[in-house]
């Protein structure tokens, strides 16, 4: 995974499909469910972490795969406290492919567009604040920028294409740093329930579960680090 020296001027490849939902033509996958992008974050990343009932000042998200930024989004609409999040992201979209995809989450609007205001400063790696969430784009390589961070998660959102589609974000490595960058009794929730994700999660210390998925997804996968 490359990232151009400018993210401000990458434009990663989209195609629109009906309702107004961004496809990666790199991977061939949608950025969010064709059936309904808002509730499957609610019921995997939000519920699958068992949030908001954790949320207390200082609460710190990080995320595989920022995409559109709903993940976000969606956090900062039930946050009543002063949280952070940590979002890692290899092909940033610009101001207009967000507003685009944004345009599909109505109820969102005013926190979308706090999150358009502050791209630009996000891009140049400067914190925003969304809401209530404080928000760190971190950018490149996952390889590389998640090794290179010296924090902590207490929630995870695994959210990258499809395990199939991109392997390398689902690797041994990449699950065992996401392990390494939990504090304990912390979580994680992603919306596959691939054997091998599961086992290098186990690998990495998480107790896992494999749990009702969203819509017509039989399964997805949680699980919480040990204190």
């Amino acid at each position: 995974m490359h990232i151009a020296d400018d993210p401000s001027e990458y434009e990663p490849p989209l195609e629109w499909r009906e309702g107004g939902v961004p496809v990666s033509t790199r991977f061939d996958d949608p950025y969010f469910s064709l059936a309904g992008g808002l509730a499957e974050t609610r019921h995997v990343f939000l519920d699958g972490n068992d949030l908001p009932a954790r949320l207390v000042p200082g609460f710190h998200v990080a995320e595989l795969g920022f995409g559109t930024g709903l993940n976000a989004l969606a956090l900062a609409r039930i946050a009543d406290v002063r949280v952070r999040m940590t979002s890692f992201e290899a092909y940033p979209m610009t101001a207009p492919q967000l507003a685009q995809a944004h345009a599909a989450f109505p109820d969102l609007a005013d926190l979308a567009a706090q999150l358009r205001a502050g791209w630009d400063a996000l891009l140049a790696g400067r914190c925003v604040t969304v809401g209530q969430v404080v928000l760190d784009l971190r950018l490149g390589d996952v390889t590389d920028a998640l090794p290179a961070w010296d924090g902590r998660a207490d929630a995870w959102f695994l959210d990258g294409f499809s395990p199939a589609k991109n392997p390398l974000m689902w690797s041994d490595a990449i699950m065992a740093e996401v392990g390494r960058h939990t504090a304990p009794g912390g979580s994680f929730a992603t919306y596959t329930a691939a054997g091998h994700v599961r086992r290098a999660l186990t690998g990495a210390g998480f107790e896992v579960a494999r749990i009702p998925g969203f819509g017509t997804k039989r399964h997805m996968s949680v699980g919480r680090l040990p204190i």
